[in-house]
C-alpha cells in the first residue's frame, strides 16, 4: 500500500468517526434542546469543516455512497474504493463506540434518541417509503458532490455546497427515518443499538448505494462535454471523465488554432481526473 493511500484511509477513518461522534452525537445528547434544525446543522457544519480539513488528503468522501459515485465516475480504482469503504465503516463504528461509552455509566450522558441515533423506519414511515426517500436524498447528495467537483464548478466552494446539501436532506429526513444517506453513519449506531434498528440497517446500507449509482447516471446524462469534435479539429476519443479529448496531439508544423489548443485540453482533462479523485477543495 502506498503512503498516499495510507494517509487517505487514515483521513477517511478519522473523518467518518468525527462525523458520527459530533453530528449523531448532537442528536444523542441534545435533540431535545436543539431539535431537528440543530442536528441538521451539526451534520452540515461538520462535513463542511472536514471537507476543507481532510479534503486535500483523501477527498473527504466519509460516505460509502460518495465513494461509489467517484468509483463509477472512474475517479478511483476498485481497489482504492474497497479500502475507502473499509476505513469508512470502521470509522463509523469507532465514532458510535465513543457515543456508547459516553451514554454508559462511564459518561452518564442520557441518550435522548433511545437508540444511539440509529436510523429506523416504522414509526413515521413505512419500509418502502424509507427506501425511496433514502435513495432520493442520497441521489441529491452524491449528485451535488459530482457536480460541484466537476470542471465547470466554481473553485473553492465545493465544501460549502456539499455541507449545505447534507444539512438540507437532514431537515427533510430526520422526522421520517432519522436520515441515513451514509451507510457508515447508519451501521455504527445500529450495531450498538441492536434490536429493530440493527434488523433494519440493511435498508440504510442498500438504499444510499442505489441513490449514489443513480446520481452518476444522471450527472453523465446532463453534463456537457468540455471539448467537442469541432473544437478539437481532430479525431477524438471519449475520455474516462466523459470529456472528449484528442487521441493524439497534433504533430505537424504550422498547426491551426484548434490544434494548438489540444495540449491545453489534455491538461484540463488531467486536472479533471485529479478533482474527481479528491472531490472536496483544497
Amino acid at each position: 500500500m502506498s503512503r498516499t493511500l495510507a494517509r487517505s484511509l487514515a483521513a477517511e477513518f478519522l473523518g467518518t468517526a468525527l462525523l458520527v461522534l459530533l453530528a449523531v452525537g448532537a442528536a444523542v445528547g441534545g435533540i431535545d434542546r436543539v431539535g431537528a434544525m440543530g442536528v441538521a446543522l451539526a451534520f452540515g457544519l461538520t462535513l463542511l469543516a472536514l471537507a476543507y480539513a481532510i479534503g486535500p488528503i483523501s477527498g473527504c468522501h466519509i460516505n460509502p455512497a460518495v465513494t461509489l459515485g467517484v468509483l463509477l465516475s472512474r475517479g478511483m480504482t476498485s481497489g482504492e474504493a474497497a479500502c475507502y469503504w473499509v476505513a469508512q465503516l470502521a470509522g463509523g463504528i469507532a465514532g458510535a463506540a465513543v457515543l456508547k461509552l459516553l451514554t454508559s455509566g462511564f459518561g452518564d450522558v442520557t441518550d435522548q434518541t433511545g437508540t444511539l441515533g440509529a436510523n429506523n423506519w416504522g414509526a413515521h414511515i413505512s419500509g418502502p417509503g424509507a427506501f425511496l426517500i433514502e435513495v432520493l436524498m442520497t441521489f441529491v447528495l452524491v449528485g451535488v458532490v459530482l457536480f460541484v467537483t466537476g470542471k465547470a464548478a466554481a473553485p473553492g466552494f465545493a465544501g460549502l455546497a456539499i455541507g449545505l446539501t447534507l444539512a438540507a436532506v437532514h431537515l427533510f429526513g430526520i422526522p421520517l427515518d432519522g436520515t441515513g444517506v451514509n451507510p457508515a453513519r447508519s451501521l455504527g449506531p445500529a450495531l450498538f443499538a441492536g434490536g429493530e434498528p440493527l434488523a433494519h440497517v440493511w435498508l440504510f446500507i442498500l438504499a444510499p448505494m442505489v441513490g449514489g449509482a443513480l446520481a452518476v447516471l444522471a450527472v453523465r446524462a446532463i453534463s456537457v462535454p468540455t471539448l467537442t469534435v469541432e473544437q478539437a479539429g481532430a479525431d477524438v476519443d471519449l475520455d474516462e471523465t466523459g470529456a472528449q479529448v484528442p487521441a493524439e496531439e497534433a504533430q505537424a508544423a504550422g498547426a491551426g488554432v484548434a490544434d494548438r489548443q489540444l495540449p491545453r485540453a489534455r491538461a484540463s482533462v488531467e486536472e479533471e481526473h485529479a478533482r474527481h479523485r479528491n472531490p472536496t477543495p483544497n
